[in-house]
C-alpha cells in the first residue's frame, strides 16, 4: 500500500517478480536480467536482521552468513564453518574481513571494501567504512545476519 513501510522481503520479493517477469511480455525472454547477485539486508518488523540472497534469475533465499562474488565458494564454506547465529556483531564483522582477506587478491582497505551494518532496534543501515573514491569496486562480498 502507499506510503507503508515495506520489509526486507517485500523489497526482495518486488525486485524478484520484476526480474522473473523480463520479458514476459517480449519473444526473446532472458533468463538473467540484472546479470547480478544481490544481498538484501535489514531489519524486519519484528525487530530481526534478515538477510537475503538473490540470484541473477531473479530466485532469493535468506541466509544467516553469505558470501558472493569471486572467490564465494572458498569464503562460503568458511561463513558455514565458523558462522553461529549467537555470534556478536563485532566477531561477526571480524569473520567477514578474515573472509574477504582470504578471497581477495589485493590487500583489505577501505579503498577497496565497504562495511556497512544494520543494527536491530535501528532500522537504519550505516556505513562504518567506507571511501568515497575508490579506483575500482571489490568483486567479492560477505555478508553476516547476527
Amino acid at each position: 500500500t502507499f506510503n507503508e513501510k515495506m520489509t526486507v522481503e517485500s523489497v526482495t520479493q518486488s525486485v524478484s517478480n520484476l526480474a522473473l517477469s523480463f520479458g514476459e511480455y517480449d519473444r526473446k525472454s532472458m533468463s538473467r536480467p540484472f546479470g547480478v547477485a544481490i544481498l538484501m539486508a535489514g531489519v524486519d518488523e519484528n525487530g530481526e536482521s534478515v538477510l537475503l540472497h538473490m540470484d541473477p534469475s531473479g530466485t532469493y533465499l535468506k541466509y544467516g552468513a553469505k558470501a558472493i562474488g569471486a572467490g564465494s565458494e572458498g569464503a562460503q564454506a568458511t561463513l558455514e564453518e565458523q558462522y553461529h547465529k549467537s555470534m556478536t556483531l563485532d566477531d561477526g564483522m571480524k569473520l567477514c574481513l578474515n573472509v574477504l582477506k582470504q578471497v581477495m587478491e589485493e590487500k583489505i582497505s577501505a579503498t577497496n571494501i565497504e562495511v556497512g551494518i544494520c543494527r536491530k532496534g535501528s532500522r537504519k543501515a550505516r556505513k562504518i567504512l567506507s571511501s568515497r573514491q575508490r579506483p575500482y569496486r571489490s568483486s567479492s562480498y560477505c555478508s553476516i545476519n547476527p
